[in-house]
């Protein structure tokens, strides 16, 4: 099996997250012809708190589970870099994935190859995914007005606008909100916009349930 040049000068230590053994065994194997490879099995716990993981492989089981976990693991350790495998083939669940944070989709049908491939490429810095859907994030990104936008899992919120989500969790019109909270209401109209962009959801009410679904900040 052909070991890529730059997978073959870097010193990984990559993560098995949400892994069976025989999965765990099956990596180790396909991964032993890179010599500065380490592969690992970890848990939420010690992922978030490592100091030495370079990589996380993830196993993709409830996809909102899954891209919940991805966004702490991209709070707590800003420089891990995240590989999903999944059984999951649509457009939107790979790109949420990305959009939550990771750098790489793997099928689960994936050959030892392309793992291989998928591992060097997310290391050097760039995103491993099918290229549809790369050509798809990448338009998105590009013309938010004119595509669905990438949802995002991890977001932070100033005081102002957790107020603002708050109320509008609990249907709270514009006028009752810039009353409650002494501002004009193109004033929260401005806020929503700018809630509805960041959350990456299509509209109010998207936002009212994304919000209602999110974890506490």
């Amino acid at each position: 099996m052909p070991v890529p040049v730059s997978a073959a000068k870097l010193r990984l230590k990559i993560g098995l997250l949400d892994f069976e053994p025989l999965r765990v065994a099956g990596f180790e194997f396909v991964c032993e012809p890179l010599p500065h490879v380490t592969i690992v099995s970890t848990t939420l716990p010690m992922a978030l708190d490592s100091t030495d993981l370079d990589m996380v492989m993830l196993g993709l089981r409830k996809p909102r589970e899954s891209f919940d976990l991805l966004a702490k693991l991209k709070a707590a350790q800003p420089h891990l870099k995240m590989i999903v495998m999944g059984a999951e083939t649509d457009e939107e669940t790979i790109i949420s994935a990305i959009g939550a944070g990771a750098k790489g989709y793997l099928e689960e049908t994936a050959s030892p190859e392309q793992v291989i491939m998928c591992i060097d490429v997310v290391a050097s810095g760039s995103i491993w995914a099918p290229r549809k859907i790369l050509s798809a994030f990448v338009d998105r990104m590009l013309n938010p007005a004119d595509n669905k936008p990438v949802r995002r899992h991890h977001v932070a919120f100033t005081q102002r606008e957790e107020e603002i989500l708050d109320m509008l969790q609990a249907a709270r019109s514009s006028r009752e909100i810039a009353v409650a909270l002494g501002i004009e209401e193109r004033t929260v109209k401005s806020y929503i916009a700018k809630l509805v962009r960041k959350a990456g959801v299509e509209n109010r009410v998207a936002l009212s349930v994304w919000a209602a679904n999110r974890e506490n900040p």
